[in-house]
């Protein structure tokens, strides 16, 4: 039986997480079709589109993602300080530019229950669930009016995984960016195609051109050496240098499946106390998606012992990384 979302997203643990969720009986209803014979690769655009709208409204960041022909990755930070701070004004600008038909009906309340409707609101722009409903539900729609079919689009409701430390965060990103790479879709992070380190590094090519400021994409959260240009304040702990020199050498090492002796490891894996070889069995062989929890043993040890377990799912994981 699925575990209730309430134990599978808990803020006070940590506030990033991997979210996935699939097309309904595995179908490619975003790429090639080898069964109906049609292309959907427009739909990723959707996708990638809506995603950026949505990182304009929720008090929610977008650390990575991947969009692929069947599935897709999203690497989430929640800001609830930052949605707090927000104005009744900009809760209510925020949330009914989302739901326009709740504009007349707030309009229409009582000084009360207005409140009421602020309240919630806010907590929701600060909600995983919220937004992914707000994701899942659009693209949805909008493929079954394509299609002109009615009923399921997506599998069924979102799974996540708590990234409880930096260790476990960089893991994640990293998997979901190389998500092309490790699919044989791409040989090369600027061709993984509607992938964040893609659009991060395109980014960064237009910025060089016209020398502008070392910001972030719009629709993404700051790496540590990049300013923000949207409403961000936290910052993933890592360099785009080192972020790149990881993925480039992980990549590599998956595509000529080498031994992780083959070349230097990255400085990043050193600092976080990774194991090269570790490192890439995990990244090579899919374990890291049957993690509930992402982090170091360390981390992770003191979680289960804190919830009264005797160990959490993902400790298997960690402890590969460290080995």
């Amino acid at each position: 039986m699925p575990s209730p979302r309430s134990s599978q997203i808990d803020l006070s643990i940590t506030p990033y997480y991997h979210c996935m969720v699939r097309c309904v009986r595995r179908a490619f209803l975003c790429g090639d079709d080898h069964y109906s014979g049609q292309n959907y690769d427009h739909r990723k655009e959707w996708v990638r589109s809506r995603l950026r709208y949505l990182a304009t409204v929720f008090s929610i960041d977008i650390c990575a993602y991947a969009i692929m022909s069947n599935h897709m990755h999203i690497v989430l930070c929640v800001d609830q300080e930052r949605a707090q701070a927000w104005s009744q004004e900009e809760v209510v600008a925020r949330y009914t530019g989302l739901y326009p038909m709740l504009k007349a009906r707030y309009q229409d309340a009582d000084t009360e229950a207005r409140e009421l409707f602020v309240k919630e609101w806010r907590s929701r722009l600060c909600d995983i669930s919220w937004m992914m409903r707000a994701i899942n539900e659009f693209i949805a729609r909008r493929a079954n009016r394509e299609d002109k079919v009615n009923g399921r689009f997506w599998e069924g409701r979102f799974k996540s995984q708590a990234l409880v430390d930096e260790q476990g965060l960089l893991a994640c990103m990293a998997y979901v960016d190389l998500n092309p790479v490790r699919a044989g879709m791409a040989d090369s992070l600027d061709g993984s195609d509607f992938t964040s380190i893609q659009e991060r590094l395109h980014d960064l090519a237009m910025k060089r051109a016209t020398r502008s400021k070392r910001c972030a994409p719009s629709s993404l959260a700051p790496l540590a050496d990049q300013e923000s240009s949207g409403d961000s304040i936290r910052k993933i702990p890592v360099t785009l240098a080192g972020y790149v020199e990881l993925l480039e050498w992980t990549g590599s090492a998956l595509l000529s499946g080498e031994a992780a002796d083959a070349s230097p490891a990255p400085v990043l894996l050193s600092e976080q106390e990774i194991c090269p070889d570790g490192w890439l069995d995990v990244l090579g062989n899919y374990q890291l998606s049957a993690a509930s929890f992402l982090g170091s043993v360390e981390e992770l040890e003191k979680l289960a012992e804190a919830s009264g377990k005797r160990w959490v799912r993902g400790i298997g994981v960690a402890r590969r990384l460290a080995s």
